[in-house]
């Protein structure tokens, strides 16, 4: 979750807040999953030029190879689990809302978008 949308972020890196955001983690927390990332060279931290209070996250030439390995499994599944959620007319709005926020996210990241069901 934490390199895909690092890598659909604007300009291939988000800022410490924008990652916890995106993940629904505290500051420290976040930090600490950054560490780890960083620890296992699928992410690294520096300082924002504009800011220099900010800091900034970019998924490297490895994050990105374990990226593009981890996505059709992860994509599968997603549809896998929404795809019998579509079909219950409560929860079907939901799935249609899902896809077009996807959708949407895609287009606006500049990455391809996918059929959750």
């Amino acid at each position: 979750m934490v390199l895909g949308r690092q890598h659909d972020g604007p300009g291939g890196h988000l800022r410490m807040n924008q990652v916890a955001d995106a993940v629904v983690l505290s500051q420290s927390a976040t930090t600490r999953l950054v560490t780890r990332l960083e620890d296992r060279g699928l992410l690294e931290r520096y300082l924002c030029p504009d800011d220099r209070r900010g800091i900034y996250t970019d998924v490297t030439p490895a994050g990105m190879d374990l990226l593009s390995k981890a996505r059709p499994t992860h994509d599968a599944a997603l549809s896998g689990a929404l795809g019998p959620a579509a079909a219950d007319p409560e929860l079907a709005p939901l799935v249609a809302a899902v896809e077009a926020l996807n959708t949407s996210f895609a287009r606006g990241a500049g990455s391809r978008a996918y059929r959750l069901v």
